[in-house]
């Protein structure tokens, strides 16, 4: 005899979007419940080096672009979210850097590109006095101009941790293959049936959310969907761990015409308190397709020449490869903003970036009320659990 559960809202995939958009649904009086094939945060949440950041990257070639203005606020949205003012509460979750910095170099083009971003988000970014600089510029034996940014940086781990205890009844581990989408008379999505093992249910829902990052396209092409297309941005991510490594958190721009910094460098600690630098920026982007020899070679070559007054010598460096998933509009268009399609009540969802995560949630609830899917009461976490484990947390590449 197959069981048969209902419930407002079933959400793919647990990553930030999808642990963001469970507590702001269920904080609405939503029943939702979020399933993961593997450990929340596998993918892109914890290969991101955790910047809330404002739109500068943007901004460097002197004009305000759409993804510019779109982002400039979210560093103040994050930041009433971690004092509990907001509508997520994530006090708990520990802030690795106040403040993001950009280093420019002495090239003319490097100090064109930093001049005109602070000029297009003035009032935002604002040059540092020398006898001012962070102990680790201070040391500099090169010339250049240090900014400082309204942009943070938060511990992904610690995000994760406080987003899943919120709602941690609710998330579960489903396997990959176990599951089918069902349709009803009129051809819509309306429930998914597990046939695992010995196991036989089905759950039925108003609507289901597809927030897996890479995960989607699998998901798009499991229900059979038409519309919605995903798209892959490839990185070739390094991190460097020491002991004696002092702290950063900096944008290095650089003297090309792209407007992605040479280097992005956020500073964590690993499980056995050594220092771990991750580098991303050109660097990642360029490194994508060379070996991991090649690619380590470029990040010690680059960071010698940057940091010139920093003894690498001790240092550990490795690299992986990661894959950005963002939705493919208008022929591989980039999105600026949140974006999400629905077809068939499904909604294929992807923030874009971090920093986004609370406007995707805002734009579906949103949608959710304007197409009168109303919460409901009809599920307890105790039905659940006699049928799916709870999810695991993932950790840290370099742990």
């Amino acid at each position: 005899m197959t069981s048969s559960y209902s419930t407002d809202i079933v959400i793919f995939g647990g990553g930030i979007a999808g642990l963001w958009l469970l507590n702001s649904l269920r904080n609405q009086g939503y029943n939702a419940i979020l399933l993961e094939t593997g450990k929340l945060g596998c993918g892109q949440t914890l290969a991101s080096q955790g910047i809330i950041h404002g739109g500068l990257k943007y901004a460097l070639n002197g004009a305000l672009s759409g993804a510019a203005n779109i982002i400039s606020d979210m560093p103040a949205r994050w930041r009433s979210c971690l004092s509990g003012d907001a509508e997520i509460d994530l006090r708990g979750c520990r802030v690795l850097s106040d403040h993001y910095y950009m280093w420019s170099d002495s090239g003319f083009r490097s100090k064109l590109k930093t001049f005109l971003g602070s000029k297009s988000l003035s009032g935002r970014v604002s040059a540092i006095d020398k006898k001012d600089y962070p102990d680790f510029f201070k040391a500099a034996t090169v010339e250049g101009t240090l900014y400082k940014l309204p942009d943070f940086v938060v511990d992904t781990n610690s995000l994760l941790e406080v987003l899943f205890e919120k709602q941690r009844e609710w998330i579960f581990k489903i396997n990959p293959g176990s599951y089918t989408f069902e349709r009803n008379d009129s051809g819509l999505v309306n429930a998914i049936s597990f046939h695992d093992k010995n196991t036989h249910f089905t759950i039925e829902a108003q609507r289901f959310i597809f927030s897996a990052g890479k995960g989607n396209q699998q998901l798009i092409d499991d229900a059979n969907l038409r519309e919605p297309k995903s798209q892959l941005r490839p990185l070739n991510m390094v991190y460097v761990k020491a002991k004696n490594l002092p702290s950063v958190f900096v944008h290095c721009i650089g003297d090309s015409f792209s407007l992605t910094p040479k280097l992005t460098i956020t500073s964590h600690t690993d499980a056995n308190g050594e220092t771990v630098w991750y580098l991303g920026g050109e660097i990642a982007e360029s490194g994508v397709g060379k070996d991991a020899d090649v690619q380590v070679h470029s990040a010690q070559k680059l960071l010698t020449t940057l940091f010139p007054w920093i003894d690498f010598e001790a240092t550990q460096f490795h690299c992986f490869s990661i894959d950005r998933a963002e939705a493919n509009v208008n022929n591989n268009y980039r999105p600026e903003d949140a974006y999400f399609i629905e077809e068939s009540n499904v909604l294929v969802a992807w923030p874009t970036k971090l920093t986004l995560t609370p406007n995707l949630a805002d734009n579906i609830t949103k949608h959710l009320a304007t197409n009168g899917i109303i919460p409901t009461n009809t599920l307890t976490e105790q039905d659940l659990r006699t049928v799916l484990e709870p999810a695991k947390l993932a950790t840290s590449r370099w742990d």
